[in-house]
C-alpha cells in the first residue's frame, strides 16, 4: 500500500541540493530581457505616452504597450481589469483602459538586451497623466463620490453583496437572556512566498506562444493568455518549472499575458529568441493581491443554557481596485460568519466594494479566516459572559450529519467537527492548568521578566468549504498509461495541477500507485504542462488531492479495461465532476452552495509581558480531520506551515497602504516571523473520518490550519490579561495600548 505512507517527495533531492529549478533560475540561450512597468498612480487618467526616448536608447528591442493586446481586459472570475494601461488600447474591451486604478497597474513592457537597458528604456518612458479623485479607504468608499469603475453603471462602489435571511430573528431575539456585540477589524496580508514572480517566454517548436512561470492553474493561465491576445488555446502554452510557493497568490495573472504578448511582438518582427524577467521583492510586494481586509459588525444572541438563538452580522469586503477573486472571497467570508454552528435564526448581510488600493484576492483560507475570526471571537466571548467552557458551549451548538448549514439546506455527510474538537481538547488536556507556559522577552538573550508575564490558553475551530463552490462548475481530468507485457509493469500519470511547495505531485503518484496496484517507485509523472495533460483546475480551495485523487482512480479504471482487453500501453482518460452546487438565493441565502467540507479546531497556550505587549506562543494543538492521510508527514507539513503563515498574520505582519500606496514593500519593513517567532511547538492531530466522496475517503486539509489561528490568540490573551483585541496584528504596541485602554476603563 502507498496510501498512508510517509513517502518521500519526488522533488525534494533537486530541492535541498539546489539543482531544482524555479522561474527566475531559468537560462534560456540568447534571452532577451523584459521589464514590466507599473504606472505608479493609485488613480490616475493616462493622457499619453510615447515611447521614442526609450527605443532611442542602446540595448532597447521594443517597448510591449496596450495596442499590442487585441483584448485589453483579464480577470479570474470577471474581466474588470486592462492587461496594459495605455491611451490606445482599448481595443474590443468594455473595460477602459486610459485609467489606472492601482499603482501597480502596468503599463509597458521593455524588451532589451541587458537589464541595465531595459531599466534605462523604462525610465524614459513618457508619460502624461492627470490625477483622478481617490477612494483610498473602503470604509469611505460610499461617501465621497469618487468611482473606481463607473462603467459598471453603479452609483457606488459597492458591487457585489450577499445575504442569509434564516429562521425569524426577531423571534430569535426575544429568546435570548444574553447578547455580544462586536466590531472587528481585519487587516490585509502579505503572501510573502520566498520565489518572486518571473518568467520566460518564447514561441516553441509547434509554434506555441510559450509562458514558463509560476501559476496554480495552467489551464486557466492559457485561457486568459488566449482571451486577451484573441488567440486559440491550443496555440498558447503554458509551463510550471518549480513553484516557489503560492497562498493564492499566484491564482491571478501577473506575468503571463504580458510576457505571452512580448513573445508574440518578438515573432512579429522576425526575431526568435526566448525573453526573461525577474520581479525584485519590492516588485512583488507591490505588484500582486492580497489577504483582503474587512470590517464586521456582529450581534450573536444565547439562552442562559448556551444555546445560540440569534446572529446579525454586516460585513464589508474590499476589492481594492479590482475584482480578482473577491465574489468568491466573500462567498466564504458570509459562509463562515455564523460559524460551524447549528443557529436557528440569523440575519447576515455582506458586500464588496472597490476602493484604489491593493486588490484583494484567493489567500489560504480565502474569506474563511476573516468570518472565522467574528464567529469564533463572538463564541469565545458569549462562553466568558455565560461562565461557560468555551469547548462545552461549542459541543452544544455545532452542526451533525443531517442537520441543515447556514443556507437551510443539509449539511454534506461526513460532518466531523464534534470529532475535531474532542481531539484537540483531548490532546491538550483542556481543563488542565498550563503544564509548561512558554516565557517570553522582548530580547530573548535576557530571559522573561516574571513578574509581569500572564499566560492563558484558547480554543477555536472552523469549517471550509474543500473545493470550488458558489455554482462553478468544477471538474478535473487525469491521464493514465500503463505499459508492460504480460503483466503491468509501469505506470505513467499525466496530470496538470500545480505543485506549489504542498508536494501535491507526489500525493499524485501515490494514488496512482495505490490505484493500479504497483509499488510507487514503478510510477511516474508528467505534471503542470498545458500541452501535455487536460484541466485539472486551481491549486486552491483545497480541492487538489480531493479532486485529483477521483480523476486519477477514473483514468486508472479506465486504463485497466483497456489492459484488460489487450491494449499495450494502456491509456486511460477521466474526468471528474463532482456533484453540482448552487449560487445562493440573492434575498435569502438558501442554496447548497458546497460539496464537501473540512474541520479543524485549535488551541494554543500563550504568554504577555504585560509591561511591554510582547506575546509569545508556546504549544499549539491543532486537530484536523483529513478524511484519510495520504501521506501523513506532507499533512503535518500543511499543519505547521498554515500555523506558522497564521501566526505572523495575528501577530507581527502589518501592510501599510496609505493613499493606495504600500509604503513598507520589503521584509525588512513587513515582518514575517522567523525562526525564533513562531510557537514553540505545534502538536498536529490527524483525525481520519472519511469524507463519503473522497478518493479513498480523503479530505481537503491545507487551508484548515490557519482559519482558527486568530480567534484562538485572542481568547488565549483574554484569558491571560482579561482584554478582548478586535483588530490585529497584535504587534506589541497595539497590545500595549489595549491593555492599558482596558485599564483606563
Amino acid at each position: 500500500m502507498t496510501i498512508g505512507a510517509d513517502a518521500v517527495r519526488r522533488d525534494s533531492h533537486a530541492k535541498v541540493t539546489g539543482a531544482a529549478l524555479y522561474p527566475g533560475d531559468l537560462e534560456a540561450k540568447d534571452a532577451l530581457t523584459a521589464k514590466v512597468v507599473f504606472s505608479d498612480q493609485p488613480h490616475a487618467l493616462m493622457l499619453s505616452m510615447s515611447t521614442d526616448r526609450a527605443v532611442a536608447i542602446a540595448g532597447v528591442v521594443d517597448v510591449v504597450t496596450a495596442a499590442d493586446i487585441p483584448m485589453n481586459e483579464y480577470g479570474l472570475t470577471m474581466f474588470d481589469q486592462p492587461v496594459l494601461v495605455g491611451v490606445d488600447g482599448t481595443g474590443r474591451s468594455k473595460v477602459p483602459s486610459d485609467v489606472s486604478r492601482w499603482e501597480a497597474d502596468q503599463v509597458a513592457v521593455v524588451i532589451a538586451e541587458t537589464t541595465e537597458a531595459a531599466l534605462a528604456g523604462a525610465k524614459a518612458l513618457d508619460i502624461t497623466w492627470e490625477q483622478l479623485q481617490m477612494a483610498p479607504d473602503f470604509s469611505e468608499t460610499e461617501t465621497n463620490g469618487a468611482l473606481v469603475h463607473p462603467e459598471n453603471g453603479l452609483e457606488t462602489n459597492t458591487y457585489y453583496q450577499l445575504k442569509i435571511r434564516k429562521g425569524d430573528i426577531e423571534v430569535g431575539w426575544a429568546m435570548a437572556d444574553h447578547i455580544i456585540e462586536g466590531t472587528y477589524t481585519l487587516p490585509h496580508q502579505e503572501h510573502a512566498y520566498l520565489q518572486p514572480e518571473a518568467a520566460v517566454s518564447y514561441i516553441d517548436d509547434h509554434g506555441r506562444v510559450t509562458v514558463e512561470v509560476a501559476g496554480q492553474w495552467a489551464h486557466e493561465d492559457r485561457g486568459q493568455i488566449a482571451h486577451a491576445l484573441d488567440l486559440p488555446p491550443e496555440v498558447v502554452r503554458v509551463i510550471y518549472p518549480a513553484i516557489g510557493g503560492a497562498f493564492g497568490g499566484r491564482e491571478d495573472m501577473s506575468l503571463q499575458i504580458v510576457m505571452a504578448a512580448a513573445a508574440l511582438k518578438m515573432r512579429d518582427r522576425g526575431i526568435s529568441r526566448p525573453i526573461r524577467t525577474v520581479w525584485n521583492r519590492e516588485e512583488s510586494i507591490v505588484g500582486h493581491h492580497k489577504r483582503h481586509r474587512a470590517q464586521v459588525t456582529a450581534r450573536w444572541g444565547a439562552t442562559s443554557d448556551g444555546k445560540i438563538v440569534a446572529v446579525e452580522a454586516d460585513a464589508v469586503l474590499d476589492s481594492g481596485a479590482y475584482n480578482y477573486t473577491s465574489n468568491k472571497v466573500l462567498a466564504n467570508l458570509h459562509l463562515s460568519l455564523t460559524g460551524p454552528y447549528n443557529i436557528p435564526n440569523a440575519r447576515v448581510d455582506s458586500r464588496a466594494v472597490y476602493s484604489h488600493s491593493v486588490p484583494g484576492g484567493a489567500f489560504r483560507g480565502f474569506g474563511g479566516p476573516q468570518g472565522s475570526f467574528v464567529s469564533e471571537t463572538q463564541m469565545n466571548k458569549m462562553a466568558h459572559a455565560l461562565g461557560m467552557d468555551p469547548v462545552e458551549i461549542r459541543m452544544a451548538n455545532i452542526l451533525h450529519d443531517g442537520d441543515d448549514f447556514i443556507t437551510q439546506t443539509v449539511m454534506p455527510d461526513g460532518v466531523s467537527i464534534d470529532a475535531v474538537i474532542d481531539a484537540c481538547s483531548g490532546a491538550a488536556g483542556w481543563g488542565e492548568a498550563i503544564a509548561n507556559p512558554p516565557s517570553v522577552s522582548a530580547i530573548r538573550t535576557l530571559g522573561a521578566h516574571q513578574p509581569s508575564t500572564r499566560s492563558g490558553r484558547g480554543v477555536a475551530c472552523a469549517l471550509k468549504n474543500v473545493g470550488f463552490a458558489m455554482g462553478f462548475p468544477e471538474r478535473c481530468e487525469a491521464t493514465v498509461t500503463l505499459d508492460g507485457d504480460e503483466d503491468i509493469e509501469s505506470a505513467h500519470l499525466a496530470h496538470a495541477g500545480a505543485d506549489v511547495g504542498q508536494g501535491a505531485h507526489t500525493a499524485f503518484l501515490q494514488m496512482t500507485a495505490e490505484a493500479v496496484g504497483l509499488p510507487l517507485d514503478k510510477v511516474t509523472g508528467t505534471f503542470s504542462d498545458t500541452a501535455t495533460s487536460g484541466d485539472s483546475g486551481s491549486a486552491s480551495a483545497s480541492r487538489l488531492t480531493f479532486m485529483s485523487g477521483n480523476a486519477i482512480q477514473g483514468a486508472a479504471e479506465v486504463a485497466t479495461k483497456a489492459w484488460n482487453e489487450g491494449e499495450r500501453p494502456a491509456v486511460g482518460d477521466f474526468r471528474y465532476v463532482p456533484p453540482p452546487t448552487e449560487a445562493l438565493d440573492p434575498e435569502t441565502g438558501v442554496g447548497s452552495p458546497v460539496f464537501a467540507f473540512g474541520y479543524v479546531a485549535e488551541i494554543v497556550d500563550v504568554a504577555v509581558d504585560v509591561g511591554t505587549g510582547h506575546v509569545r506562543v508556546g504549544t499549539v494543538w491543532c486537530a484536523i480531520d483529513v478524511g484519510r492521510a495520504i501521506n501523513p508527514i506532507l499533512v503535518r507539513g500543511q499543519v505547521e506551515g498554515a500555523i506558522v503563515q497564521a501566526h505572523g498574520y495575528v501577530l507581527s505582519e502589518r501592510l501599510s497602504v496609505v493613499e493606495g500606496r504600500i509604503t513598507n514593500p520589503t521584509f525588512s519593513g513587513y515582518l514575517v516571523p522567523g525562526t525564533k517567532d513562531v510557537p514553540d511547538r505545534i502538536e498536529t492531530v490527524i483525525v481520519e473520518i472519511a469524507d463519503p466522496l473522497g478518493p479513498w475517503g480523503a479530505r481537503g486539509m491545507a487551508e484548515m490550519p490557519l482559519i482558527p489561528y486568530a480567534p484562538a490568540i485572542v481568547a488565549a490573551l483574554h484569558d491571560a490579561t482579561g482584554v478582548w483585541f478586535s483588530e490585529f496584528p497584535l504587534t506589541p504596541d497595539r497590545v500595549l495600548a489595549g491593555l492599558r485602554e482596558s485599564q483606563s476603563r
